[in-house]
């Protein structure tokens, strides 16, 4: 049956992502596209930080960055700096660009490992440009420099995500898609395939349609709630189930920070997400182990300012359904599954949900195969990101707190316990099935958090000398060089997208 309505069920961040996307199809095929959302039920709207493929997803809609920043009072990010979690008093930051680069094929952080053992004391993060520039509080993109010789800047943003939901609205708007306000009371399907029909509305208004895009939340409205498709718990491996958000002034003068920054406490870990304006503040935890009263006082103690709004309280189960795209329903957001914004992956899924149901997307109807794709790549994904975001918990050396014993001790994936001792032993890094995350990102996040290196690639040992030690030299001086000539964040955002209050 051929495609002619799709019907996107929910609003928020990836509802209008969805629909924005969508309707790009208009401009050379007459599909009608409609949003029902409503008001009544709201959005969770937490997720403010952004990983550098956001960037792509913009570009593809022709949306003009200055003028999406400010209209989201958006900031700059270079990364996620992450607070106590190898042990208390450890820092360290996730970058977005990689150590140095490769040399001869090998990857840096194994020539960076052979000068460390010879004796050379400079930390690796010195050949990373974003961790310079955050590590200074300062910003700048790569086309500001018109040197072909320097190092490129990866960056991604911080957004006030309703900000840019309502952005997001104005421009599908523009292109065809048409919102509809109502609460979905009952969801009809065929009696023989089981694909879902129509859904009505609280007024009694019936919206017919041949692909459903349901992004209803956690309620999973057709996904679960219609299909029963089924929900796969990974609360073994990440045991925080509840979060509670709470916006605020930057009382303290402070200028916004270049980066996100990841907090952990005594059972679970704290976000601090700057905007032009304000801090996006969070505190994710485990109920059993902390209260909820426990977790607000926590939160409030360590902001930089007073709450600007009531404590919004979330309750998740980390995991994924069992099928993301079930017959003729895709769920996109927080109706595919759940993991907590640690590196900041809730929106990047929905991004890369729109991407693939684009890709396989025929207006000639809906196949089994198109369907098996979309559910075994986005099941890999998230496994790969589940994988990662354990990491942070299990390689910890913190015993101050039976949450922290809980993750130091508990079972992991035997494909994570791969990759660490992988690591331990010379450094390998194997990414698989075109993963989210690079060799610097998980590099980064071991040694930060205390996995070191045994050793290192052999062939490192067979690179020429002294041409390659010079090289190391120029990688790190060109670093310097353009850090010390970058404006401060703060700067570089009123001269190029300050806010639209």
């Amino acid at each position: 049956m051929a495609i002619e309505k799709i019907i996107i069920v929910g609003g928020g961040t990836a509802g209008w992502m969805a629909a924005a996307a969508l309707s790009r199809i208009k401009a050379g095929r007459a599909v009608d596209i409609t949003l029902v959302e409503s008001e009544q039920i709201g959005t969770v709207g937490v997720g403010e930080a952004t990983i550098p493929p956001f960037l792509d997803f913009n570009k593809l809609l022709e949306v003009d960055e200055r003028e999406m920043l400010a209209a989201v009072q958006g900031s700059f990010k270079l990364g996620i700096q992450f607070v106590n979690w190898g042990k208390l008093g450890d820092s360290y930051i996730h970058p977005f660009g990689n150590y140095g680069y490769q040399m001869e094929g090998i990857s840096f952080h194994h020539i960076w490992h052979k000068y460390h053992q010879a004796g050379d004391k400079r930390p690796i993060q010195v050949f990373n440009m974003e961790t310079m520039a955050a590590h200074f509080g300062r910003f700048a993109r790569t086309e500001d420099y018109q040197r072909e010789d320097l190092p490129p800047i990866n960056y991604a943003y911080h957004i006030d995500a309703g900000r840019y939901a309502r952005f997001l609205r104005s421009y599908a708007e523009k292109r065809g898609v048409v919102q509809k306000e109502g609460k979905v009371t009952s969801v009809a399907q065929d009696s023989e395939s089981g694909f879902v029909t129509s859904i009505t509305l609280d007024d009694g208004s019936v919206f017919e349609g041949d692909l459903f895009i349901d992004c209803s939340g956690f309620r999973g409205l057709l996904i679960e709630q219609t299909l029963k498709t089924g929900y796969e718990d990974w609360t073994h491996y990440l045991p925080c189930d509840r979060a509670v958000a709470l916006p605020c002034m930057r009382e303290d003068g402070s200028p916004p920070l270049p980066y996100t920054r990841a907090t952990a406490h005594s059972a679970g870990w704290q976000w601090q997400v700057p905007l032009q304006h304000r801090n996006g503040n969070g505190h994710v935890y485990c109920s059993s182990y902390m209260g909820d009263d426990e977790a607000l006082d926590i939160l409030i103690k360590n902001m930089a300012g007073k709450p600007g709004a009531d404590p919004n309280f979330l309750r998740f189960t980390t995991g994924r359904r069992k099928k993301f795209w079930n017959k003729n329903v895709v769920a996109l957001g927080l109706s595919a599954g759940f993991m907590e914004p640690l590196e900041s992956t809730s929106i990047h899924l929905i991004n890369t949900g729109i991407n693939k149901l684009i890709a396989l997307l025929s207006l000639d109807g809906i196949t089994q195969a198109q369907e098996d794709a979309f559910n075994r790549l986005t099941g890999k994904e998230y496994e790969r990101i589940r994988d990662f975001l354990i990491l942070h918990y299990n390689s910890t050396t913190r015993s101050d707190s039976e949450f922290w014993n809980h993750c130091r001790t508990m079972a992991v994936p035997d494909s994570l316990t791969e990759k660490v001792e992988l690591f331990r032993l010379n450094g390998q890094i194997f990414r698989e099935d075109d993963e989210l995350f690079t060799e610097t990102s998980w590099a980064a996040v071991m040694m930060g958090q205390g996995i070191a290196m045994g050793g290192h690639n052999a062939m490192a040992d067979g690179l020429k000398e002294p041409a390659t030690a010079k090289e190391m030299d120029a990688i790190e001086q060109s670093i310097r060089f353009v850090v010390q000539h970058m404006p401060s964040h703060s700067e570089y955002l009123s001269k190029y997208c300050p806010a639209v209050l």
